[in-house]
């Protein structure tokens, strides 16, 4: 799959070139910074999928890049990658047509998410020739909510445990207010950074924990924790 990055900040587009690159068979052909020289790229040039940011120059954002490729009638798939949250620019992605919008900062499960949904969903429209509606649904089906519209705290996971949970839990309840990477929790609980990692996944999905990308650590960026209270 090929694959195309625009984002005007070097670090960040270094970053999603990374994580682009973890996952089996895609093929990241071009960065670029600006979108000027992105659009005269694409037009000449055939690709899957482009990871998009929006606040590109003030002259030319990400989304006039995708109006740009819309009316020239290049219907390359999108994923947004941004920091830019307002309804406006959320609403305006979606009618030209986006296959996800992921808002910075965002964990690499999150990414993964994005990235496996879409060569799913371009797989079996290339398998098929004709649809029914089972098939379209299946396509467009989300990860299935319990009734009360999110996942169930009472019900766990396969291979978590509830007393690992509520550890976990109390720490980062105590520590509410600050941002925690996983080695610290890991550290001051006494579970695997791995373990810690597993189970802070499962929190951000109930709402009950919130994450950074902290990239001003001099290294590799550090994925931070919060406890929302929720």
């Amino acid at each position: 799959m090929r694959l195309v990055i625009v984002d005007d900040d070097l670090m960040i587009a270094s970053i999603n070139r990374e994580f682009a690159l973890k996952i089996p068979g895609v093929d990241v052909v071009a960065t670029f910074h600006d979108g000027h020289k992105a659009l005269d790229f694409l037009q000449e040039n055939s690709v899957d999928l482009l990871l998009l940011d929006i606040a590109l120059t003030f002259d030319y954002s990400g989304l006039d890049l995708l109006t740009d490729l819309r009316r020239r009638g290049k219907m390359t798939d999108v994923i947004i990658i941004s920091g830019r949250s307002e309804v406006e620019n959320v609403e305006k992605a979606f009618h030209l047509g986006i296959v996800d919008y992921l808002i910075k900062p965002f964990t690499y499960e999150r990414f993964q998410e994005a990235m496996q949904k879409f060569l799913v969903q371009r797989s079996s429209l290339q398998a098929k020739e004709k649809f029914t509606q089972e098939d379209v649904d299946k396509l467009l089906a989300k990860p299935a909510l319990q009734a009360s519209g999110e996942s169930s705290y009472n019900v766990l996971r396969k291979g978590l445990q509830q007393q690992t949970l509520n550890k976990i839990l109390e720490f980062m309840g105590k520590n509410s207010g600050r941002y925690l990477t996983s080695e610290q929790i890991a550290t001051d609980t006494g579970f695997s950074k791995m373990t810690v990692r597993r189970y802070m996944n499962y929190l951000i999905e109930l709402k009950k924990i919130a994450s950074r990308t902290n990239y001003a650590t001099g290294g590799r960026p550090s994925i931070e924790y919060i406890f929302t209270g929720r």
